[in-house]
């Protein structure tokens, strides 16, 4: 994706930027399509969509600008809380949670890269640490909580090359 270079701001300091976000499926994000004898598989209207919605949340958290350089994303994943939650804990305190319907991190984690570029980065090709984390659920509801951070590199000392 191009970026006007007027919206391209250098990472400053490890300050990271947080984000809460709508949870998308990647089944909901990618669509195969036959083009002559291969299969491509292409962004749907509920992914441009998406897309749309994840740059407004970025615009109101602050982000005006893509980051350059290497970056590190924490996603933090938590699922819907179910209406039986409380009966599920009483019955299994310490697992409950293992029981509730989610989407796959992976598949989590790929549609947040596709969606953030061109708007927290460039490309996801600078994403150079990723971490995944599924919460339990809570009364916030399903989301996603990302956190994108500058990662700053120790200066070369002069006298090795």
């Amino acid at each position: 994706m191009n970026a006007n270079p007027a919206s391209i701001a250098p990472a400053r300091g490890p300050q990271p930027i947080r984000l809460v976000l709508p949870v998308m499926s990647s089944n909901k994000y990618w669509r195969p399509v036959r083009i002559g004898n291969h299969i491509t598989i292409v962004p749907t209207k509920e992914a441009k969509q998406y897309k749309s919605d994840v740059k407004a949340l970025a615009m109101q958290a602050g982000i005006r600008n893509v980051l350059l350089g290497r970056l590190s994303m924490t996603i933090k994943l938590h699922p819907r809380r179910p209406l039986d939650w409380a009966k599920r804990a009483r019955l299994d305190p310490d697992n409950w949670a293992d029981t509730v319907r989610s989407i796959d991190l992976g598949n989590c984690e790929k549609v947040l890269s596709d969606a953030l570029n061109g708007i927290a980065w460039l490309d996801d090709s600078q994403l150079h640490a990723i971490t995944l984390l599924r919460c339990e659920p809570d009364e916030r509801g399903e989301r996603v909580e990302v956190e994108i951070t500058p990662i700053t590199r120790e200066a070369i000392a002069p006298g090795l090359f």
